[in-house]
């Protein structure tokens, strides 16, 4: 069973940068295509990134694109969200998702066939 756990959310101004890090054990990582979710307060929790288990694939939310970049290593075992030019609204919980069938595809599918989950990292973004 894989755990995954995040981290370096944190306090930042709008239009500054972050980098979310999960960091997968008790798993052959590269087993595994990797996500990035994220729940604002008062909201449900919504797709954010996907990529696939080779690294050579990536999906993203429109709201995101051109912003947020999902990366993997393998060697590492960790899955990254580099978050740039960040506003108010991309304040919420980001949560890690790793899953062994779904691809790029964790938006298309309820979020209940996702195999694994994170703990969630905090993120807020101040204007």
């Amino acid at each position: 069973q894989v755990q995954l756990v995040e981290s370096g959310g944190g306090l930042v101004q709008a239009g500054g940068s972050l980098r979310l890090s999960c960091a997968a054990s008790r798993g052959t990582f590269s087993s595994y295509h990797m996500g990035w979710f994220r729940q604002a307060p008062g909201k449900e929790r919504e797709f954010v990134a996907n990529i696939n288990r080779s690294g050579d694939s990536t999906r993203y939310a429109d709201f995101v694109k051109g912003r947020f970049t999902i990366s993997r290593d393998s060697a590492k075992n960790t899955v990254y969200l580099q978050m740039n030019n960040l506003k108010p609204e991309d304040t919420g919980v980001y949560y890690c998702a790793a899953d062994r069938t779904l691809g790029t595809w964790f938006q298309a599918f309820p979020q209940g066939a996702i195999d694994y989950w994170g703990q969630g990292t905090q993120v807020t973004v101040s204007s």
